[in-house]
């Protein structure tokens, strides 16, 4: 951003988390629901008639947008500084989720910022502040509210304005490298500092900011970094939407002067793509009127072009690509034994155990997402016929060529007619079992298509033996198409196993690798011994729509077409 300079804000204080699912919350909802990605919002943020703080020249403003957490206000993001500028447009696009169902609070802090010390503290920095919920601005797309200083005092005239867009599921964003040749020359005893602003021209004539360039000093030639915007911002995904784009001659004290200006659209952009190159005459509407030989104030470059689709779960979904579930249940000796009532594994003719409850609650949701409704079943601990030696990943259904079950009722008689085969041991070893299924995935990762992901639901009842090992095989399974739940049965202290889930910190392998993809979700069962089975699997899929996206958008998969599978044209017209 080009008022940056000489004004950069220090660094963030930690962002609030918003955890998906959160323990304890028991909501109802249909198993389609729980699938459902977020919903994402874009703020973008102007002020007018601010406090000028400043003595020698006007306040250099900066926002921060905070979110408040159980009761805290934690700083989620800041603009960029606004040299000398009481009625400051911010190029900064706020990013939030936006959940219907919850009073999601914000404020707007405004700032004068101070060089290199950045946004200060004391009362003297503080330019105003204002509250209001995301429910708020999405409902009403555009508020406009006063600032106000402590002790609920007006800051003058001083107002902010925040406007909304939602990010549609078939959003995407563009990548746009600019240069500029001959551009008028403004300064008097140098060269200009040019520049570029692109807004988009909505409906009712109103202007919206999409981007602004960084100043390149010095320079009537000059070549701007590339940069990405959305095609939501760009143009809200209409192709022939107008864009005014201006080039200005940047100035220190906020008074920048115009260069000229040239309309286009998205569509015209796009010809920029490849190996071709696009190029407007940057007008000036006065020199046009007065000068008779008058051409141009400059010729502005799209020197390249590159369109990134971003898909949803759902294109993924409906473009064909199944859900793989696989069960691994936990047969170690601290279970107790099967024929005892007390034991976790007791089947009790009236009412299934918890390793049924759960295996069923998560198992319904994920066989609509496979068509041919069969699914492997593991089991770890144990000791099996015909030798009776301990298997760490054997198939309950002792067919080693085929451990698949039909459905999920095939899985429960499975689990029930092994039990009384076996003999409860352990250690509770699971890394083999996960090696398992990311071998599985690692050969449909090699299709390179976006045709199947898979989901290990493991089952246990205590803290797993081999950690250092279960790491690893995370770690290695975070670059596979692959999920893992992991549902703690019983009353054992499982706080170690949180360590495993990546909510509270990134979880790395012995070595100190870092996963590279949050793959791992872990809840007690005991939390929702009293919820409706729905609650449980709700809580435990909530992330596996943005864990199926975030892979296939790392290695760049787009979903097959329906009917044909094939992969989609990638430009904006293509069939969302």
């Amino acid at each position: 951003m080009p008022f940056a300079h000489g004004a950069a804000c220090p660094p963030s204080r930690p962002a609030a988390h918003r955890a998906t699912g959160t323990m304890g919350e028991v909501p109802e909802a249909s198993p389609q629901a729980s699938l459902a990605v977020l919903s994402k919002v874009e703020l973008r943020v102007s002020c007018k008639h601010l406090l000028d703080r400043d003595t020698l020249n006007k306040s250099d403003p900066c926002v921060l947008l905070l979110m408040q957490s159980q009761g805290q206000w934690m700083e989620v993001d800041r603009s960029e500084v606004i040299k000398s500028n009481l009625n400051p447009v911010f190029a900064k696009i706020f990013t939030v989720d936006y959940y219907f169902e919850e009073v999601q609070k914000l404020r707007f802090e405004v700032y004068d910022s101070h060089g290199h010390a950045g946004v200060g503290t004391h009362d003297d920095d503080f330019l105003g502040g204002m509250e209001c919920t995301v429910g708020q601005i999405v409902a009403q797309k555009r508020v406009t509210k006063p600032l106000f200083l402590k002790y609920g005092k007006f800051a003058g005239k001083s107002t902010i304005t925040v406007i909304s867009e939602e990010i549609s599921g078939n959003n995407g964003y563009v990548e746009l490298a600019f240069r500029a040749k001959k551009l008028d020359d403004k300064d008097l005893f140098s060269k200009s500092d040019p520049f570029l602003e692109i807004y988009r021209i909505d409906d009712d004539r109103s202007e919206q900011l999409v981007y602004r360039t960084e100043v390149v000093k010095n320079n009537l030639s000059p070549i701007w970094e590339p940069f990405k915007v959305s095609l939501n911002s760009l143009c809200s995904c209409e192709e022939k939407r107008k864009l005014r784009c201006v080039v200005w001659d940047y100035d220190s004290r906020g008074k920048h002067d115009f260069i000229g200006e040239f309309f286009t659209t998205f569509e015209e952009m796009q010809k920029a793509m490849g190996e071709n190159k696009v190029q407007w005459d940057c007008m000036n509407p006065k020199y046009k009127l007065k000068k008779r030989n008058y051409k141009n104030s400059g010729v502005v470059v799209l020197l390249d072009l590159k369109i990134h689709r971003v898909y949803s779960f759902l294109d993924y979904i409906m473009g064909g690509c199944q859900i793989h579930f696989t069960v691994a249940i936990d047969f170690t000796a601290s279970n107790g034994d099967p024929r005892n009532s007390c034991s976790l594994h007791y089947i009790n003719p009236y009412q299934p155990n918890e390793y049924l409850k759960a295996l069923v609650a998560v198992g319904e949701i994920c066989q609509d997402y496979d068509s041919d409704k069969k699914f492997s079943a593991l089991g770890f601990g144990a000791r099996i016929p015909p030798k009776y030696e301990v298997s760490h990943d054997f198939a309950i259904n002792f067919n080693p060529d085929n451990d698949e079950c039909e459905g999920i009722q095939g899985v429960v008689e499975s689990y029930q007619s092994c039990l009384p085969k076996i003999q409860l041991y352990g250690p509770t070893n699971v890394a083999p079992i996960i090696s398992k299924v990311a071998r599985v995935a690692a050969d449909e990762e090699r299709t390179k298509e976006a045709s199947q992901y898979f989901i290990l639901l493991i089952l246990t009842d205590g803290v797993v033996t081999d950690m250092a090992d279960t790491r690893e095989a995370i770690v290695r399974a975070s670059y596979l198409p692959m999920s893992i739940i992991i549902v703690g049965v019983g009353n054992a202290d499982f706080t170690d196993m949180q360590i495993l889930d990546g909510d509270d910190g990134v979880l790395r392998s012995p070595k100190g690798e870092p996963v590279l993809r949050d793959i791992v979700q872990f809840v007690p069962f005991r939390e929702f011994k009293n919820a409706s089975p729905t609650a449980l699997a709700k809580c435990v899929l909530a992330e596996v729509p943005k864990q199926v996206v975030e892979y296939y958008s790392y290695k760049a998969f787009p979903p097959r077409c329906p009917q044909t599978h094939d992969a989609p044209d990638a430009n904006l017209s293509s069939p969302q």
